[in-house]
């Protein structure tokens, strides 16, 4: 597989994903309150595309899960300052925290995984 190629099967994926988290953020708000199971499944999905986005990037980042950790949460970070510009959205620390759960539970999932593997893979995580 050729380098460009290699590149962007690497990095394709993360870089889509954070392109659709964008968009998602960008989309004004209606400001009616919302039912306690509304609420709970949008977290549940910004929990899980966090956690999706760390994997992703665990796997482009070949193996640095601190820093595929690290850039998921500043991504999240950043998604949240952009959706202060957004009519009718606000940014909160509390979804970031969400965001970085998500990504945590991935890194640990991985971590896990890795260390069920052999030693070339595990070694692979640190």
């Amino acid at each position: 597989m050729s380098k460009p190629v290699r590149l962007l099967a690497l990095w394709g994926p993360p870089v889509a994903l954070m392109a659709l988290i964008f968009a998602f953020s960008g989309m004004p708000s209606d400001v009616e309150e919302r039912a306690w199971w509304d609420v709970a499944l949008r977290k549940g999905i910004h929990f899980g595309e966090y956690a999706l986005l760390c994997a992703l990037l665990f796997r482009a980042l070949r193996g640095r899960l601190a820093l595929a950790w690290t850039l998921t949460v500043l991504y999240a970070v950043s998604d949240e300052l952009h959706q202060t510009f957004v009519d009718g959205r606000v940014g909160t620390p509390r979804d970031v925290l969400i965001d970085a759960a998500g990504a945590l539970v991935a890194a640990l999932l991985i971590r896990r995984f890795a260390q069920s593997q052999p030693r070339s893979v595990a070694s692979s995580t640190a």
